[in-house]
């Protein structure tokens, strides 16, 4: 398999699409088709999050290049949600998506060197292209993820600049002059710039939230080599206008997540009497359209 950077490229490339569909199942939200009792058993709402996911999967494939599932909904239900895990991510990549395993891993010593050998990489336990990270263990914490993602083809997204409004309390705190996340950012960009790949993007990428399109902006001319998975696209209120700072002027350097605005369309006044997997479709398309009209990805 190419570099993951590369694989990125490509794929968002010929979609001409930066949509990145955030698997995010929750049991009160799934159609009515496939939820079952609220009292239901975990082995019950675990193949109802997998049947869920691999729906979404199907209905997105041509119109994203990578699905990001989120860990926590699946450890929820123990160990019949994390086999439910693993079958999505399977599924997912028969379907020739890339995956991101948004489980915003670290840790020191072995214990990173742990989580980044189950995680990363299709030969890993987990087979996940890339891992979301938080940086704030230190530069040992993260040279684990880069390193085994480099020998492996993968790819890490480290925590710079986050969506929620509460990430401010530390990532904008002042140190010698700048912000926090300038600081992480910086450290990120340098991981990066020493393994980019072919596209010019490298190992390290880095995550950065649509809900500050000034920050984001900022960033994307201070981390030329890093890659930008951005959330707070939708439903958290932010708007592909918004995204538009954290592209370079390719169309490329970024992927965007939605979750909730994709995957639960069916709730949506809009798609009353849709069939569910044919909302969420709907749902990826205008997605997909809206950046191409208020992005550089217009032009892919």
């Amino acid at each position: 398999m190419p570099h993951f950077m590369d694989a990125l490229a490509a794929a968002v490339r010929a979609k001409r699409s930066p949509l990145m569909v955030g698997l995010d199942p929750r049991l009160a939200s799934l159609p009515d088709a496939i939820r079952p009792e609220a009292e239901a058993p975990p082995a019950v709402v675990a193949e109802s999050f997998r049947v869920f996911c691999c729906g979404v999967v199907d209905a997105v494939a041509d119109l994203t290049p990578i699905v990001k599932p989120q860990a926590a909904f699946f450890e929820q239900l123990g160990p019949a949600g994390m086999g439910a895990l693993g079958a999505v991510i399977e599924h997912a990549r028969a379907a020739g998506l890339l995956v991101c395993v948004d489980g915003k891993r670290n840790d020191i010593g072995s214990t990173a060197e742990a989580y980044a050998d189950g995680w990363l990489g299709r030969s890993s336990a987990w087979g996940g292209d890339a891992l979301t990270v938080s940086p704030y263990l230190g530069d040992d914490s993260l040279e684990p993820f880069t390193k085994l993602a480099a020998e492996r083809d993968a790819g890490v997204f480290v925590l710079v600049k986050t969506s929620n409004p509460g990430g401010k309390l530390w990532q904008d705190r002042q140190i010698d002059g700048r912000p926090l996340y300038r600081h992480v950012g910086e450290h990120v960009e340098s991981l990066a710039a020493a393994a980019a790949a072919d596209c010019g993007y490298g190992v390290a990428g880095a995550v950065v939230g649509a809900t500050y399109p000034e920050q984001l902006a900022e960033l994307r001319a201070a981390m030329p080599h890093t890659w930008f998975l951005i959330p707070g696209f939708g439903a958290q209120g932010g708007s592909a206008a918004d995204t538009a700072g954290g592209f370079d002027a390719n169309g490329l350097g970024a992927v965007v997540n939605s979750s909730r605005g994709v995957i639960f369309a069916h709730a949506k006044p809009e798609h009353a009497g849709r069939d569910w997997q044919d909302a969420v479709r709907a749902a990826a398309a205008e997605a997909v359209e809206q950046f191409r009209a208020e992005t550089p990805t217009g032009g892919l």
